[in-house]
């Protein structure tokens, strides 16, 4: 989950010392990408929509960027 999407070329590490991974998601899009799943498919489990999110990625090439959050969601919910 947090490989999604490409979000810059060059790694650092934050405020709290964690290392950023370059392919780093923003995790505030993703949080509330699953929660809108999550609302959308309340029978699936939080690992299983990540999981179909994945799948989504996998399918584009291995990014998510360019894909609108509706176009994203939409297509992770005909995988679910």
């Amino acid at each position: 989950e947090n490989s999604l999407l490409k979000t810059s070329t060059c790694s650092s590490v934050n405020p709290s010392g964690i290392f950023v991974s370059p392919y780093a998601l923003n995790l505030s899009s993703f949080t509330k990408l699953v929660k809108r799943l999550q609302e959308k498919h309340p029978e699936f489990s939080k690992e299983k929509i990540v999981e179909a999110v994945q799948e989504v990625r996998k399918n584009n090439k291995g990014v998510l960027s360019g894909l609108a959050i509706s176009s994203i969601e939409e297509k992770t919910s005909a995988i679910l």
